[in-house]
């Protein structure tokens, strides 16, 4: 009874934080591979469309953009047309509607973890609180990422191929037809979902030969999942060609004298098969360098360890025990005469859980570009592992406290100032003063993750808001740049606003600039100017975890 009451208070801390709401930005591909250009192609904002999505390099394929943010984004502007709601496009309802919608979407984990657990040995409320209560949980399945939609088709394709037969005989395969639009769509969201799909896959197919049907039958389920797995990437393939190309109905049908060959013949010229092309650019290890080089090892040892904390570690060492037995019977030569089929359908929950836990770890593992959001999707197996009855839960404590450090971290934290930081200059761009006379606001970001334009809800045809993204440019960039934007400032309604971390608030003093207005954005963590101890722990604390909106004086002069 209580394990349900701390789930549902857990479930409602998911949906309440979304709507707040969090205010950590992660990374930027949650926003630049589905909200942003959604925004500019059904809301007409102006955005910063990434290179993935470019017609001349497309590795993104734009159905699950469309599916997701593009029909939140669709909705609230139908709301605003019909003057439902005058205001509904805002800075706010364009970060949390695709997230909200995320939000619905994580509890098919939930639900998977409620009918998997009793199959795979494991208490179910057990499992949901530790679910619920991981900040991976709380915070990188509220958000936009493709490793989102990644884990949760990860969690149906474990409910498909988990399921048994009541009567506890062996257990019934599922429907191919399923397995088959599910892995498909998986690997056209990302590549990398078949490291995550092979094990469920083969355990599939080892229930399928476990069950001794007749070879029509074993032949028919097979067909059945590969005719579905074309069908669906005729789908995506059909809607990405479409999307990045010039090919549309109307071209094909006003075609004089083609026949059909030559209709064929121009779709498979223009055909765009977006999984290719990113697997194309990711196995080119200059362009994966480009993106950051890791050690191999880093999945295993540090972002495993930064996501599942303890519970990774814990199923670190019952890997070892697992295949020190099974190396101990393949030396006996038992393994050898039950054969792989046996072993997958035959053991305990436990070993085959480990396997569709570090199966993909590995395989993920193969790449040097590692971020922990890669692993997102084995929280799934992994609080099965852990909430098995035979496993008492030791170090509750530990987990708590880990999970309420992830959840502050990467939740508020962690580059937390800077969408704050849009919904202010958002309503100062759209004030009634800056409406009744029209203002020219210039706003350079340094130090900072890539701002997504989106959220300051600027038509592509107004021209009068010129966002200028300085990365993290060194100080002699950075105030060649200030300086010359502070030399042209002539214009009287001309606003020229620098927003940069406080741990590098004193780069700008050195610029020979003043400002008339400051204000400082609390809490902001930038983990690539961390601020210094010494200095935390003196009175300029506050300064140090802000984010500042410097506002340049136009009488400027050398400080």
């Amino acid at each position: 009874m209580v394990a349900r009451a701390l789930w549902a208070l857990l479930a409602a801390l998911r949906a309440g934080w979304c709507l707040l709401p969090q205010s950590g930005y992660l990374h930027p591909d949650e926003f630049f591979q589905a909200p942003e250009v959604m925004a500019g192609d059904i809301l007409n904002l102006q955005v910063y469309y990434p290179w993935e999505f470019l017609s001349n390099s497309p590795c993104r394929t734009v159905v699950f953009p469309l599916m997701t943010s593009g029909v939140t984004y669709w909705v609230i502007k139908s709301l605003q047309q019909l003057d439902i709601c005058s205001s509904c496009i805002n800075s706010y309802t364009l970060l949390v509607s695709p997230r909200l919608l995320f939000t619905i979407f994580s509890f098919i984990l939930d639900y998977s973890v409620y009918r998997l657990a009793p199959l795979w040995g494991a208490d179910p409320w057990k499992a949901l609180v530790l679910l619920a209560g991981s900040y991976v949980t709380l915070v990188f399945y509220t958000r936009t990422f493709t490793n989102t939609l990644e884990g949760l088709l990860f969690a149906l394709l474990m409910v498909l191929v988990s399921s048994r037969k009541s009567s506890g005989r062996s257990a019934e395969p599922t429907s191919s037809s399923l397995l088959g639009v599910i892995t498909t769509a998986g690997f056209f969201n990302r590549p990398t979902f078949l490291a995550f799909a092979l094990m469920p896959l083969l355990y599939w197919a080892s229930l399928i030969v476990d069950s001794q049907k007749n070879i029509k039958t074993l032949i028919n389920d097979f067909l059945k999942f590969i005719l579905c797995a074309c069908f669906t990437a005729f789908v995506f393939i059909t809607a990405d060609t479409f999307y990045f190309t010039s090919v549309s109905l109307d071209n094909l049908y006003s075609t004089n004298n083609s026949s059909l060959i030559d209709v064929i013949v121009q779709l498979h010229d223009k055909m765009v098969v977006t999984p290719f092309n990113f697997l194309s650019y990711n196995l080119n290890p200059h362009n994966l360098a480009l993106h950051g080089s890791h050690p191999r090892v880093t999945h295993f040892t540090v972002n495993g360890v930064m996501l599942f904390g303890i519970l990774h570690i814990l199923a670190i060492g019952a890997g070892f025990k697992m295949l020190k037995k099974y190396v101990h019977q393949l030396m006996l030569v038992r393994w050898c005469c039950r054969g792989l089929p046996g072993l997958l359908v035959h053991s305990e929950g436990s070993p085959i859980l480990l396997l569709f836990y570090f199966v993909p770890l590995a395989f993920l593992s193969l790449f040097s570009h590692q971020e922990p959001r890669f692993l997102i999707p084995l929280i799934l197996p992994l609080v099965l592992f852990s909430a098995s009855p035979s496993r008492a839960v030791r170090w509750k404590l530990l987990i708590v406290l880990f999970n309420l450090l992830g959840a502050l971290l990467f939740g508020c934290l962690h580059q937390g100032g800077l969408i704050p930081c849009l919904f202010h200059l958002e309503q100062l761009i759209h004030s009634p003063a800056s409406s009744s006379h029209p203002q020219h606001y210039t706003l350079l970001f340094a130090h900072t993750y890539m701002p997504p334009r989106s959220l300051l809800n600027i038509k592509k045809t107004d021209v009068h808001v010129e966002v200028i993204d300085m990365a993290g440019a060194g100080e002699e960039t950075l105030c060649q740049t200030v300086e010359q934007r502070a030399s042209n400032f002539t214009c009287s309604n001309c606003h020229i606003f620098i927003i940069i971390p406080g741990t590098v608030r004193a780069t700008i003093t050195k610029c020979g600039v003043s400002f008339k207005n400051e204000t400082l954005i609390f809490p902001h963590l930038s983990m690539e100017d961390p601020p210094q101890i010494p200095v935390l722990s003196s009175g300029n604390w506050r300064s140090q975890l802000g984010l500042y909106i410097l506002e340049l004086n136009r009488d400027h002069q050398s400080l």
